[in-house]
């Protein structure tokens, strides 16, 4: 076998190609859907099942099993589904997973794709140039469908022909002839090759181009095949190391899926492998085992007949390549049922497990205790990052948990000015005060970076502007909880000066903070509520925002009264109204929010 570094490197830039055409397709399929995407996880209802038939669309619509649980990682312990849904979510994932091996079985044989794949593209790269953005998204879908296939056919090429080098063929021989041990090596080599390329799709092309020119047998391939939905499933653990404890147990959840799912398909492997064969057949594709053996015999009996076969040489009509092509459509068809049957049911006896995996779950990653004062995202991952459109929930859940952590810190600091100065409750207060803006500032990095990260990914206008939105929602959020640790540094200068408010202060400063209170009550009903916020509930935050207004100008125009009254002291005056200040600057910070989500988000903007 004359088998090059360049031919190497050409098998490598073959599976790239198949690889970024898988990429270009999905992202060209998740921009031309949209929001769409967001919204069918966001409405997702409690049933099990309807989580399973989502996990399957989402899957088979961005064309990777890891990514939809990526997906779904957001939205776990969120509103919108919870650890035992995502169960489902998973299993119906791993159903979806297989419609790329269809898309590959039905025209990657049958029609030999690559032929037409430059005139695919003749339709695709104009659409790039249109003024519509979805239009734009289709082109790209239609470039992504013509790369992967051309991709599919230079693996053909290069694939190094084992048949034509003895002591290779004699070392596969030697682990293809171990009887059911085969299996379990070939199911590993399946785990570790999607391990290195990442994606069980790219494994079952391989996969295929060996089964479908005689290399190994179909037992075999099955096998391959099964360990490949073992190393898909640990990808999303290996991205979830740097996540949150959501993301660890859905990761976890999707590897105890398939990992289960395959002991119980070794238990009974070569009854489930005729089971296959059977339903190809019954599909009226033929008998995927055929081919190895007609290979081989082929190879014995007319050696120069299989040289040709396989060179390229001999003519498609001849009767010899015309019964081996449909001996081919026969294993990709066959090859295409083994994951589906496989998974579908895998989904139909574990669904009605999902508690029990739920508890397993909870049991081998506890959570910790005091997790709400330390710095946690609790929805977003760096790690998880993938899919840009559905990514967008995930930010909004994480602006909503951040919105809560600083109304927190707003009762945090009304209680500060009530705690007696110089008191070790004070400064046990003031430093949790502190600790709570350290964490914010902190927040506002990680959200800001999340969301400038999903921001290079493919999105839609809709997806844009609510990019813009989050990013100022982000930074006015922030500023509210700089407020807080404003006042909380305002009574520290207070106590060092050792200044004292008397009655009326304290009560002046009580009616702000019930404006303010108010006013941010409003904001969390808004923000939880985005898409569709009450007219009534903006009108009534604009309302808020005048009150606070008027009611800072009232209380500067009677300090001034006050301490010429002599009812308190000049430098009271002073810190009295600096907290005032600070109360006005975080109801400006409050509407500022309001004016995102009544601009940026409402779904009636989208219409105009």
């Amino acid at each position: 076998m004359n088998y090059s570094f360049i031919d190497f490197l050409g098998l490598l830039g073959s599976v790239g190609l198949f690889l970024y055409g898988m990429k270009v397709m999905s992202e060209g399929l998740q921009k031309a859907a949209g929001d769409r995407l967001r919204i069918i996880l966001g409405s997702m209802t409690r049933n099990k099942f309807a989580g399973a038939l989502t996990g399957i669309f989402i899957t088979a619509l961005v064309q990777s099993s890891s990514a939809s649980v990526a997906m779904v990682v957001g939205f776990v312990n969120a509103g919108l589904i919870s650890l035992q849904q995502s169960i489902s979510v998973i299993l119906g994932s791993c159903v979806g997973s297989t419609f790329t091996m269809w898309i590959i079985s039905l025209f990657g044989f049958k029609v030999d794709i690559a032929t037409f794949a430059v005139p695919i593209l003749a339709f695709g790269v104009p659409l790039l140039f249109a003024k519509q953005s979805r239009t734009k998204s289709i082109g790209e879908l239609i470039i992504g469908f013509a790369l992967l296939f051309m991709g599919l056919s230079w693996i053909n090429n290069y694939v190094p022909d084992l048949q034509s080098n003895p002591e290779m063929f004699a070392s596969l021989e030697r682990y293809a002839s171990m009887g059911f041990w085969s299996v379990i090596v070939f199911l590993v080599v399946g785990i570790l090759v999607t391990l290195v390329i990442q994606s069980s799709a790219a494994t079952f092309a391989i996969t295929l181009i060996m089964c479908t020119k005689g290399w190994i047998n179909f037992d075999l391939a099955c096998a391959i095949i099964l360990g490949s939905k073992i190393g898909t499933s640990i990808t999303p653990i290996l991205a979830s190391l740097s996540g949150n404890l959501g993301a660890k147990r859905a990761a976890v959840g999707m590897l105890m899926v398939n990992l289960l799912g395959s002991v119980w398909v070794l238990a009974v492997f070569y009854p489930f492998v005729k089971l296959c064969i059977w339903i190809t057949q019954i599909l009226g594709q033929g008998d995927p085992t055929q081919l190895f053996s007609f290979v081989n015999e082929l190879e014995t009996t007319s050696p120069d007949l299989y040289n040709s076969l396989f060179d390229g040489s001999l003519p498609s009509d001849d009767t010899a390549m015309r019964s081996i092509m449909s001996m081919q459509v026969s294993v990709s068809f066959g090859l295409s049922v083994f994951p589906t049957v496989f998974t579908i049911l895998n989904m139909m006896v574990m669904i009605w497990f999902d508690k029990f995996y739920v508890k397993l779950l909870e049991w081998m990653l506890p959570s910790k205790k005091g997790e709400d004062e330390e710095f946690n995202l609790k929805f977003i991952s760096r790690g998880l990052l993938g899919v840009a459109e559905l990514n967008i929930a995930q930010a909004e859940k994480e602006i909503v948990v951040f919105a809560e952590r600083v109304n927190r810190m707003i009762t945090m600091a009304q209680d500060l000015i009530h705690i007696k100065a110089g008191s070790d409750d004070f400064n046990r207060t003031y430093s949790r005060l502190e600790k709570y803006e350290e964490i914010t500032d902190r927040m506002e990095l990680e959200i800001g970076n999340f969301i400038k990260n999903v921001a290079e990914g493919r999105l839609s206008n809709i997806s844009k502007r609510r990019i813009a939105g989050m990013l100022t929602m982000n930074s006015e959020l922030e500023s509210i909880a700089d407020c807080c640790l404003g006042v909380g540094k305002i009574l520290l200068r207070k106590q060092q000066a050792n200044v004292h408010f008397n009655e009326e202060i304290y009560e002046n400063i009580d009616l702000m903070y019930d404006y303010i209170r108010t006013a941010m009550d409003n904001m969390m009903l808004l923000l939880q509520s985005k898409e569709h916020p009450s007219e009534n509930n903006i009108i009534k935050s604009y309302n808020n925002e005048r009150e606070i207004n008027n009611m800072r100008n009232q209380l500067r125009t009677t300090n001034v009264e006050n301490i010429n009254a002599n009812h308190y002291e000049y430098q009271a005056g002073i810190y009295y109204m600096d907290i005032i200040s600070d109360l006005e600057k975080t109801g400006d910070h409050i509407i500022n929010v309001v004016d995102v989500i009544k601009d940026d988000f409402r779904t009636n903007v989208y219409s105009k």
